[in-house]
C-alpha cells in the first residue's frame, strides 16, 4: 500500500472556501481517477496557525503502478486546477509513503 500525501498551508482568508472546495470538488475528482482506494483529510495540530491552518490529505493506492498512473495521467491537470483556483493563498508539498506494517 502506498500513501500519496499532500501537506498544505492555507491562508486564513480563504480557509473556509478552500476546505469546502476540497470536500466537494477536489477530493472527489482525485478519487474519481480510480487510482486510490480511500483518503483521509487531517488538520495538523501543535504548530503555529497564526497565518492559517495546515492540512494533510492522504490518498491510498494499492500499488505503485496506480500511484504512477495518477502522477502521469491525472496529477498535472488537477494540480493546474489547484493553482488556478487558489494561487498563492496556499503552499503545498507532496510526499510518497509506503506502508511497512
Amino acid at each position: 500500500m502506498f500513501i500519496y500525501n499532500i501537506t498544505t498551508k492555507v491562508d486564513t482568508a480563504i480557509h473556509d472556501a478552500w476546505l469546502q472546495w476540497m470536500l466537494d470538488v477536489h477530493i472527489p475528482e482525485v478519487l474519481g481517477t480510480g487510482c486510490f482506494e480511500k483518503h483521509q483529510l487531517v488538520r495538523i495540530r501543535e504548530i503555529d496557525d497564526s497565518d492559517g491552518p495546515t492540512y494533510a490529505i492522504q490518498y491510498y493506492a494499492a500499488g505503485k503502478a496506480l500511484y504512477n498512473r495518477y502522477i502521469q495521467q491525472y496529477a498535472p491537470a488537477l494540480q493546474l486546477e489547484v493553482r488556478k483556483t487558489w494561487g498563492d493563498s496556499i503552499v503545498s508539498f507532496n510526499s510518497l509513503m509506503e506502508v511497512v506494517n
